[in-house]
């Protein structure tokens, strides 16, 4: 029998330092825009949709992560210490590489990347500045992403927490000098950010040389030294092959929202970075529940408790929805103070407004599908569901209408911005059908 009031402290436990370090995180953006937004809405707008390149880099890293949670969070219910050292060795490896290759390619290529996102020659010319002086960035994110993820699965989400929030609170706090005082603008932004990750990976390194987590072993990064090294190694990418596709069909969608608005004006691109940015500070306890559901039920499949994870589950589920309404709730009493700070164009605020109104609901159908797809589904391995689930909605359903309302039939902003609100809502039948077939109620441990 399940007690409730166990599961739920056990939940949380995890949940509100990965929500709070989310929060944390997402006052890095809103504070870019609302310093920036004192300089001009051009740089606002440059430095919005320069970040959706960051946006981009998190997709990868997330997938590493959450197939490291996949396989971590089983074995370390099952107490297996070493395979987790292993899964993490894994995990690094590909976060790496990726976060080198973005490093490169922002590093030489800024202005070709910004024009994939905007035609105005001003914001291109702004964003590449931001491109080029964050890029070193995106490296020592893949690494202290890889060792947050593992921290939270092992018990140690407040001290990842601690460290994620000392480096925002650095990051904001360099925000306004460079900006302000030392008057470099939107590089200066991209300046903070790169000290505040230094600062962060360097703390990950003293706590990894304390040995308070598990051990990153640096020799297999390169080498599969056995057997079962390899077999880890193809359950890791069986696993993570579908959350990577997943994240990048959906995330791609999504950075093609601000594609779509970044061609349709500086009024349009300035509201929708606002509205993103409130949305994902007002998501980060949605997101954070998403995480602590797939390592507690990760957990207790890993230990063989099939039953128990089954009514969780579902405890889960129901929570989640509740969750999102009191989300909905905080935004549409964050709408005026929002309107009344943002120095925007009156045509701006006008957008942002429904924008917000539209957040509203729309953050409660991302709670739910949250929770369900890459928490409980991921928790058992089932991850091709939501590869396949997310990639028809938005690719066969919301960019192209959103395209074709942009474009063709020249529907209002705010229209275009209505139907990129649907895909949340669209794929909850299907989603709700496939959890209740129950194949994410798996062991996946094996004997290495």
């Amino acid at each position: 029998m399940i007690e409730k009031r166990k599961l739920y402290g056990d939940l949380f436990v995890i949940v509100l330092p990965i929500a709070f370090q989310n929060l944390m995180t997402s006052l890095v953006s809103a504070s870019d825009a609302f310093m920036l937004g004192f300089l001009d809405q051009d740089a606002l707008s440059a430095s919005s949709l320069a970040g959706q390149v960051a946006f981009v880099h998190c997709l990868f890293y997330n997938a590493f992560v959450y197939g490291c949670n996949v396989l971590a969070a089983q074995y370390w219910g099952k107490k297996d210490l070493r395979t987790v050292e292993q899964v993490l060795a894994v995990t690094m490896r590909y976060s790496l590489l990726v976060g080198l290759i973005f490093t490169i390619l922002t590093g030489f290529l800024p202005a070709h990347i910004m024009r994939i996102f905007s035609t105005e020659e001003t914001i291109i010319a702004e964003g590449a500045k931001y491109l080029r002086t964050v890029s070193l960035s995106y490296v020592l994110t893949g690494f202290s992403q890889a060792y947050f993820g593992i921290m939270k699965i092992c018990d140690r989400a407040k001290l990842s927490s601690l460290i994620g929030s000392l480096a925002v609170i650095l990051n904001i706090l360099l925000n306004y000098y460079f900006i302000f005082v030392a008057e470099m603008g939107i590089s200066g932004a991209a300046l903070a950010t790169v000290l505040a990750k230094i600062f962060e990976v360097l703390f990950i390194l003293i706590i990894m040389l304390r040995k308070k987590c598990p051990v990153f072993r640096i020799n297999e990064l390169i080498s599969v030294r056995n057997s079962g090294f390899e077999i880890l190694h193809k359950d890791y990418w069986k696993y993570t092959m579908p959350l990577l596709l997943n994240q990048l069909g959906w995330g791609c969608g999504v950075t093609m929202y601000s594609v779509i608005m970044g061609h349709l004006g500086s009024d349009a691109t300035a509201a929708n970075s606002i509205a993103s940015i409130v949305r994902s500070m007002t998501a980060s306890l949605c997101w954070g529940i998403a995480g602590g559901v797939s390592i507690i039920i990760g957990g207790m499949l890993g230990r063989n408790e099939l039953e128990q994870a089954k009514k969780a589950g579902g405890s889960f589920v129901r929570f989640s929805i509740w969750i999102g309404i009191a989300s909905g709730l905080v935004i549409l009493a964050l709408t005026p103070f929002v309107l009344q700070i943002m120095k925007l164009s009156p045509q701006a605020e006008i957008y942002l407004k429904y924008m917000l109104y539209m957040a509203s609901y729309y953050i409660i159908g991302n709670s739910l599908n949250s929770t369900v797809i890459t928490g409980v589904f991921a928790a058992g391995g089932d991850t091709k569901f939501g590869m396949i689930c997310d990639i028809i909605t938005l690719w066969g359903f919301v960019v192209p209408l959103g395209m074709i309302a942009a474009f063709i039939l020249d529907l209002p902003v705010i229209a275009v911005a209505f139907i990129l609100t649907l895909d949340e809502f669209v794929k909850l039948p299907a989603v709700y059908k496939h959890y209740m077939k129950y194949r994410w109620v798996v062991n996946l441990t094996k004997n290495q």
